[in-house]
């Protein structure tokens, strides 16, 4: 499994040796008839889900910021017994570029 902080950018703080991640940005992301909904089951973690429904864990936020009126945003684990929205497949393809564009360095 990929470190999910892999991609974060840091920053360094001037004359020091401190290293500070950036803030990430995430997207809306608004409900839409092809949205899967499901109860969370004992075991059920956003990254895990994530491999099931895209191939890649590595999209647990999609799934956690869709979820985050019911949940934090900053866990992987949502509450058993809870109705979560998984965004569909098709659209990961776009809300991964929103993200992207969001998140681009700009120097």
């Amino acid at each position: 499994m990929p470190n999910r902080y892999s991609t974060s950018r840091t920053l360094r703080a001037r004359n020091s040796n401190i290293i500070m991640f950036q803030n990430i940005k995430y997207p809306e992301i608004t409900r839409v008839v092809s949205d899967i909904y499901l109860y969370t089951t004992r075991g059920d973690r956003y990254d895990t889900l994530a491999q099931s429904f895209y191939g890649d864990s590595s999209y647990w936020w999609v799934i956690a910021m869709a979820n985050v009126d019911i949940s934090s945003p900053d866990s992987l684990i949502p509450e058993i017994g809870a109705q979560i929205r998984v965004p569909s497949n098709s659209r990961l393809p776009n809300i991964v570029a929103e993200f992207e564009e969001l998140n681009k360095y700009t120097n």
